[in-house]
């Protein structure tokens, strides 16, 4: 029988293997470049009005909870009603053409509809209000927010940002009055702090990566 192949196809059969390899690399370094784009990391939203949290939180000290008022006993952060924005604009700014939406919206009874920012998938269980009983600050998932002018999405919420923090949570770790403070720095003990932490928190990292704690 004559040879179906040439000698040159076994020199091309063995260099294939590397350029695999390397085809697969180029593939992973290009795919964790472009995830801002696929994910529309730092792309603010067009929403009802322009808020700015750099304006609320940092440079006026409000507490994010004034806003956000379920998210210490909720899984959702709650987004503020009229009514609260209306608590303080009824007597400031109240001919601000940027904020004639939230008047409008307090004389007709029309909610607002503000566009989320930060969306878990269906298939994720994700809990505020535990993460914030075991201190873990709003920082850790949505980045410097109170330095936003227009709010964006910081941080990609694939499965790796996730286990990340389930894996070593000790770093995200703070006493829970820090909880809400945008400008807290980890002491120069947090190693031992967070040691404390965990156990006054009761977290045990075994379990943490189950499948079912995000998966239900």
């Amino acid at each position: 029988m004559p040879q179906i192949f040439p000698e040159s196809a076994n020199v091309l059969a063995k260099a294939s293997l590397p350029g695999a390899g390397l085809l697969l690399i180029a593939v992973i370094l290009v795919g964790a470049n472009i995830t801002p784009y696929t994910h529309d990391l730092n792309v603010a939203l067009d929403q009802p009005a322009p808020f700015s949290h750099m304006h609320h939180v940092d440079q006026l000290g409000i507490d994010c909870r004034y806003c956000h008022t379920t998210v210490e006993e909720s899984p959702f952060a709650g987004i503020p009603a009229t009514e609260t924005c209306y608590t303080c604009h009824s007597q400031i700014w109240t001919n601000s053409p940027l904020l004639q939406v939230v008047r409008d919206s307090y004389a007709t009874g029309q909610p607002m509809e503000w566009n989320r920012v930060n969306i878990v998938p269906d298939f994720v269980f994700f809990d505020h209000s535990i993460h914030i009983k075991k201190g873990i600050s709003c920082v850790s998932c949505h980045g410097n927010i109170d330095k936003m002018n227009l709010t964006a999405k910081q941080n990609a919420f694939q499965m790796l940002f996730c286990l990340d923090c389930h894996r070593n949570p000790e770093k995200n770790l703070r006493p829970l009055s820090e909880v809400f403070n945008m400008k807290y720095q980890p002491p120069p003990n947090h190693e031992a702090l967070a040691k404390e932490l965990m156990e006054k928190y009761g977290i045990e990292k075994t379990g943490l990566t189950d499948c079912w704690v995000c998966h239900r």
